[in-house]
C-alpha cells in the first residue's frame, strides 16, 4: 500500500474488528473466538483475574455461563498508532440476566488495549478491563412471554448468527 492514510484505515478497521469479535465470543460462549483475538503471549488482566488468552477465554466462558444471557455493546474506540504496535480506550457496556436468580446485572467500562502487528495481521497484547460502573436490578422481562414467536438468540454457535442465510 502506498497511501499511508489508507494503510492507516486499514489498520484500524482490522483492530476495530478484534473487540467485535472478542464480543460476539463472549455473547455465544464461543471460546475459541475469544481466543483468537489474542496474540499467543499476550497478557489480560481483569479484576482478580490476570494470565494468558487461553487462561482467559477459559476463564470468560465459566464466569459467563451463570447467566441465561448476556449482550456486551461497543461504544466509542480510541486508538494510537505506532508503526507495528497501537493502544486503545474501547469503551462497553454489558448486559447479564442470571440463570438461576432473577437479577440483571448490568456493567460498563472500558478495556485499554495494547496491539501488535504479528504476521501481518492485528492482534491484542494486552487487554485490562477497568469498571466504571454497575448495576444490579431484579428481573422485568415479559417479552417473550408475550411474544411467543419472537426468534431468540442462542448463547453457543446455533445461533443464528452463523448461519445468516437461514436468516
Amino acid at each position: 500500500m502506498t497511501d499511508p492514510r489508507l494503510q492507516r484505515l486499514l489498520d484500524e478497521q482490522e483492530v476495530r474488528a478484534l473487540s467485535a469479535t472478542y464480543m460476539r465470543g463472549l455473547d455465544r460462549q464461543d471460546q475459541a473466538l475469544v481466543r483468537s483475538v489474542f496474540a499467543d503471549d499476550a497478557t489480560t488482566h481483569y479484576g482478580t483475574f490476570t494470565g494468558g488468552p487461553d487462561e482467559m477465554a477459559a476463564m470468560a466462558m465459566k464466569a459467563l455461563s451463570a447467566y441465561r444471557t448476556t449482550q456486551h455493546f461497543l461504544g466509542q474506540i480510541n486508538l494510537t498508532f505506532d508503526g507495528d504496535t497501537a493502544t486503545g480506550e474501547v469503551y462497553f457496556q454489558a448486559f447479564h440476566q442470571h440463570a438461576t436468580e432473577d437479577f440483571d446485572r448490568f456493567i460498563c467500562g472500558r478495556y485499554i488495549d495494547r496491539y501488535a502487528q504479528r504476521d501481518g495481521h492485528w492482534l491484542m497484547s494486552h487487554r485490562t478491563e477497568a469498571v466504571d460502573w454497575t448495576r444490579t436490578e431484579p428481573v422485568a422481562d415479559d417479552y417473550f412471554h408475550l411474544r411467543p414467536h419472537t426468534v431468540r438468540g442462542t448463547r453457543d454457535t446455533t445461533d443464528l448468527s452463523y448461519r445468516p442465510h437461514e436468516a
